[in-house]
């Protein structure tokens, strides 16, 4: 009899989980209406990244079947970090992430997919205004240049070294600041010069810190800068979803391409409650004016390998990885 009871008891539990699990599958795909969710994890939220919050405003992602959750992971070694971890199943960061990843040994590494930028977004900032900037404006002075091995770091190094100035020795770049802090630092009074991307930039112009005097994009030229990666066990098991991610990203590209200033800004507006219409419009200016943007996601073996050369030259690749190896081709 006893047995019998254990018997009924057990059957009754299975029974209560197998029921709960379906009805937890049945609600989250109800939740999300059957789409495909994926966590997408962005190096930082600027609009330097409009194309991107112009997919997900117009309901790109959703017209594709993708439901996409944002979060914030400062640091292109932390994003890297969260994928590979499966705390994310895309990573949104500079593309020298794959390659510290690959060369790393990771078996399950990174492929990079899809561009969304292509020269670096930041803007050089001197706390003094200077008629007729140059690069030997900075001889003798601070930087606030960000991660060492980051991307924003070593293109104002490689710029610095195309012109004839030696980083180590003609000033002084200070990489001890974590990305996110390094508005507030040169606030504080910390060095003479400070790299920022958009709208932290045009925030410091307007509150009287600061003056930009050079964008670092432009000194530094065309590279896949801020790219779309995932491991490459996702992408095999998963190819047309990443298809399908591409063709959303690819529609918000082509928006910022037929669209004015003010329609980007008004597209993109929710993602920055914080910044008004009228700088936002100023910033996707900016960043037209010197062509951040690319017109496809695809990115040349050109691209790739001046990025590498950009690494080498800061000492942290030796050796090239090969443009195939990294890049997912349909």
């Amino acid at each position: 009899m006893k047995k019998k009871i254990i018997i009924f008891i057990v059957a009754g539990i299975v029974i209560f989980l197998l029921a709960s699990l379906v009805l937890f599958d049945f609600n989250k795909k109800e939740k999300n209406n059957g789409k495909t969710h994926i966590t997408l994890a962005e190096v930082t939220h600027s609009i330097f990244y409009a194309p991107q919050y112009v997919a997900i405003e117009k309901g790109y992602f959703e017209e594709v079947g993708i439901d996409i959750e944002l979060i914030l992971t400062s640091g292109a070694d932390k994003v890297t970090a969260a994928v590979l971890s499966g705390d994310a199943d895309i990573g949104f960061c500079g593309s020298e992430g794959t390659i510290y990843v690959y060369n790393g040994g990771e078996k399950d590494y990174l492929k990079t997919f899809a561009q969304l930028t292509q020269k670096d977004g930041s803007f050089l900032v001197s706390r003094e205004k200077i008629k007729d900037f140059s690069l030997d404006d900075l001889k003798g002075k601070t930087v606030l240049g960000g991660r060492a091995g980051g991307m924003p770091e070593m293109t104002l190094e490689y710029a610095l070294q195309e012109n004839g100035i030696d980083p180590n020795k003609d000033l002084t770049i200070d990489t001890s600041i974590d990305f996110a802090a390094m508005g507030g630092a040169f606030i504080g009074g910390e060095g003479d010069f400070v790299t920022l991307f958009e709208p932290n930039a045009l925030e410091l112009e307007k509150e009287g810190y600061g003056y930009v005097v050079a964008s670092i994009g432009e000194l530094g030229g065309i590279v896949p800068y801020t790219s779309y990666a995932a491991r490459i066990s996702y992408i095999k098991e998963n190819k047309e979803v990443i298809n399908n991610f591409i063709t959303a990203i690819q529609k918000g590209l082509d928006f910022v391409h037929t669209h004015t200033d003010k329609e980007v800004a008004k597209a993109i507006i929710n993602q920055f409650p914080d910044t008004s219409l009228e700088d936002i419009e100023k910033v996707v200016k900016r960043y037209r004016d010197i062509e951040a943007w690319p017109k496809t996601t695809e990115f040349s073996k050109e691209s790739f390998d001046h990025l590498q050369d950009i690494m080498i030259e800061n000492k942290v690749l030796d050796e090239k990885v090969s443009y195939d190896k990294l890049m997912y081709h349909e």
